[in-house]
């Protein structure tokens, strides 16, 4: 059954009210101080230039650093789409056309990938490589494929429980009854394919998940754990749970901006105002949590914040995640926080001291309690801090490459 797109999200997920009229992605356009908009401006450069001097020794999917130097996957592992990313990012920030020309193998490298049923993070691999090369270039074969990659995200649709698997192959019971926050950033990628095929099934399963995440995870207080259990069998909910996180009870500063930047791309695709709402009782959260130098500790809650461990990944999707929904809401202290959140990622966390590192952004943390990956680089804290960076600078050429628009 195909609809149009306006059927598809009238009708998505059940009950879902559109009041809101389409807006345009500059709802909260407001003009940058200069000296901030000079530090950004700086930042950008670097970025593009760091990423033009490694660019041509790049064969695979930086994962991470190992002494300053990227480490590779070939495959890509969940972060491969955001070294295509990174290129389009530079390219719309420098108009180069080189740029241009790597995103787009670097994206191609990802083909096997779409019809991989083993993992929650298609959206994360294709959304920032596939969709926006479909996006700036018009060529249906990225549309088609990154629809086919929603495809194999949807079989891990579990429609007792209303929510999208985070770990393990479809036949193991490892993990099945499993959700993460961080898959609210995939749900962007089932929102793609719903308008371009017509088919309600994408939407109804990311409208799903993110009304089990929104009942299930936000804690009184905004802040949210890592992972929460259901029973795969019932839906029945069995409690919090962390893998990256200090503790069950904590917040883990990463996850607190994935859920921050992905409830509000909910709320912007669908209108969904509990969604929005849900999105700023998690950002008042992070925000009250930062400390007074605006970069994230690795968890909100460790025991030794704010003087632990930094996550300046966890500062530059936050930061997106800040300005879409001062977009959103026209809310405009939480660009504030942003804008300094840039500031001190642009001040204390770039590579700039270094000759050697091949990232832009320092001072990163994958996973503090597995010892993995301690203050390296990581792919996705150099896409996002470029993202926001846009966000504020280049917020039309943004618009084109990842759809700013509100229903």
């Amino acid at each position: 059954m195909r609809m149009s797109r306006r059927a598809v999200l009238a009708t998505a997920g059940g009950a879902v009210a559109y009041a809101a009229a389409p807006q345009s992605a500059q709802a909260c356009d407001d003009p940058v101080p200069a000296a901030t908009g000079q530090e950004l401006r700086a930042a950008a450069d670097y970025a593009v230039e760091k990423v033009r001097s490694v660019a041509p020794e790049v064969t695979a999917f930086p994962v991470g650093t190992r002494f300053e130097k990227w480490v590779y996957s070939q495959n890509g592992d969940w972060v491969g789409g955001f070294w295509p990313g990174v290129l389009w990012m530079g390219w719309l920030h420098s108009g180069d056309d080189t740029l241009r020309a790597l995103a787009l193998d670097s994206a191609a490298r990802l083909a096997p990938r779409r019809h991989d049923t083993g993992t929650h993070d298609l959206g994360f691999l294709f959304t920032p490589s596939w969709v926006t090369a479909w996006r700036l270039t018009g060529d249906t074969s990225w549309r088609d494929g990154a629809v086919q990659a929603a495809r194999s995200l949807l079989q891990r649709y579990n429609p007792r429980g209303r929510y999208l698997r985070a770990w393990g192959a479809l036949d193991t019971p490892d993990n099945a009854g499993r959700m993460i926050i961080d898959t609210m950033m995939n749900l962007d990628l089932l929102v793609f394919a719903a308008r371009e095929t017509g088919e309600s099934a994408f939407l109804d399963a990311a409208v799903g998940h993110a009304r089990t995440t929104r009942r299930l995870f936000p804690r009184p207080d905004g802040s949210i754990p890592h992972v929460y259990d259901l029973d795969p069998a019932t839906g029945t909910p069995i409690g919090p749970n962390t893998v990256q996180g200090y503790s069950p009870t904590s917040a883990w500063a990463r996850g607190q901006g994935w859920g921050v930047y992905g409830f509000t791309t909910m709320y912007r695709r669908t209108g969904d105002h509990e969604f929005l709402d849900t999105a700023r009782r998690l950002a008042d959260y992070a925000v009250q949590a930062l400390g007074a130098d605006h970069v994230p500790v690795w968890d909100y809650r460790a025991p030794q914040q704010p003087y632990d461990i930094k996550d300046a990944s966890a500062g530059a999707v936050t930061a997106c995640g800040l300005l879409d929904l001062a977009a959103a809401t026209g809310h405009h202290p939480y660009r504030t926080t942003a804008l300094r959140i840039l500031g001190a990622l642009c001040r204390s966390c770039l590579t700039t001291r270094s000759a050697r590192a091949e990232a832009v952004v320092a001072r990163c943390t994958r996973n503090r309690p597995a010892e993995d990956g301690i203050e390296i680089s990581l792919p996705y804290a150099d896409y996002y801090l470029l993202e926001a960076i846009l966000r504020v600078l280049r917020p039309r050429e943004l618009d084109r490459a990842i759809d700013l628009s509100t229903v």
